[in-house]
């Protein structure tokens, strides 16, 4: 255990010194963008073209993007690094070993009976299930930021208070008359399932010293969080989870939540952001939520973001300054989440507000796994898979930027 605990000492202190040249690097790629961004509103005070200046400030801009997006991968594997493995070993050592036999030989042990499923599945052990989830808490920005429960249901769901309770002042002898009592309304997130077919050799599973754990979350990590990406943003709940964007005025769900639908505030032009809409969205959102608020948007819609300036000229979207920090807009930190809208016109590009609270992603409890060796020789498919449902569960806490005058 003391050795592990010095190769993750190691790990961390390798990756906090990567981190502070990265973070280094971006604000000088920031600073030459500032200059280049400035060069380009100076041509266009004095009617020269601005576009000569367009491919610098992209390039720029990538790079930004990229150091940026090295930062973010640094803070994880040092936060990674600090948290290490699970405390006891493994929790079911018998089924771990009988199901791994499995994996590579097929062989259906006695041991392996009890994850059994009717159509020949067996589902992974705890300690799988555990890599596979914080590979795609890695990968996936919503599992990064939003709330996250476990059921062994097919469903979660929530009682909200729609209010109703009265009250009223007394004296101290006057009679208490009974009050109006409080009226709760339900909330269902379903699941649906999501999967994942990796195949490998069947001389590979023999032969290699092959570390089956984690080679099957590697493979379908990419394909679950692709999946799950789209889903937790625009997913219509159609054996999938329902969209954060689905929620809010005039969608699909405006009406699904008890309190609600997200509130829309206007980015003040009909075709692009501007620093008053960026402003506005901040404040619109009550002060109670503020603590934790942050940004979600794609990367194009960052770029332009990066461009606005407050009124004394000093521009909203600040980069990295310390290891462990993320980009901030207007103060707020920044999370880049691809499958966010493009800016333009009714589209809404940004959402700002306390996503812990917002929106909740629900595992079923229980990756299942089936060994293929017969489908497409010579080789052994595993196919992988999840069930992962989504919902806004509180959409007070939640803003979304349209653009619109």
């Amino acid at each position: 255990m003391a050795h592990h605990n010095i190769q993750r000492g190691i790990v961390s202190v390798r990756a906090q010194s990567d981190v502070n040249q990265i973070v280094a690097n971006l604000q000088k790629a920031f600073s030459d963008f500032q200059a280049e961004h400035k060069k380009q509103l100076d041509d266009v005070k004095a009617g020269l073209p601005a576009s000569d200046h367009e491919e610098k400030l992209s390039k720029f801009d990538r790079e930004i993007s990229s150091l940026q997006a090295a930062v973010d991968e640094a803070n994880l594997k040092i936060a990674s690094a600090q948290m290490g493995g699970p405390a006891g070993g493994i929790k079911d050592k018998e089924y771990t070993e009988a199901f791994k036999a499995h994996m590579k030989k097929g062989d259906i042990q006695a041991a392996l009976n009890k994850g059994a499923d009717d159509e020949g599945g067996y589902l992974t052990p705890t300690e799988w299930d555990r890599t596979i989830t914080d590979k795609l808490v890695q990968v996936s920005p919503m599992r990064q930021i939003a709330g996250g429960v476990s059921t062994s249901k097919n469903a979660y769901t929530k009682l909200f208070n729609v209010g109703g309770t009265a009250s009223g002042w007394v004296g101290e002898a006057d009679a208490r008359t009974e009050t109006a009592t409080s009226e709760f309304a339900p909330l269902t997130i379903t699941t649906g399932e999501i999967y994942a077919n990796p195949a490998a050799t069947q001389q590979i599973l023999d032969d290699a010293e092959i570390n089956l754990e984690s080679w099957l979350a590697g493979e379908v990590q990419t394909e679950f969080a692709k999946q799950e990406g789209a889903a937790f943003v625009s997913g219509d709940g159609s054996n999938k989870p329902f969209g954060i964007l689905t929620y809010v005025t005039g969608a699909t769900n405006a009406a699904k939540h008890p309190f609600g639908a997200i509130t829309l505030v206007k980015s003040g032009n009909a075709n692009l952001l501007t620093a008053d809409g960026i402003i506005d969205l901040v404040y619109d959102l009550p002060s109670a939520f503020t603590g934790n608020a942050r940004f979600i948007m794609n990367r194009k819609t960052m770029a332009a973001a990066r461009k606005l300036k407050d009124g004394s000229g000093t521009y909203l979207w600040q980069p990295s300054y310390l290891a462990g920090q993320p980009s901030t807009l207007a103060g707020f930190a920044v999370t880049e989440v691809p499958d966010m809208p493009d800016v333009a016109a009714n589209a809404k590009p940004i959402m700002f507000g306390d996503f812990r609270q917002g929106y909740l992603i629900v595992d079923r409890v229980g990756v299942r796994v089936l060994r293929d060796p017969y489908t497409k020789k010579p080789y052994v498919l595993f196919y992988t898979t999840k069930r992962v449902g989504g919902g806004v569960v509180n959409p007070e806490c939640l803003r979304a930027l349209n653009v619109a005058a």
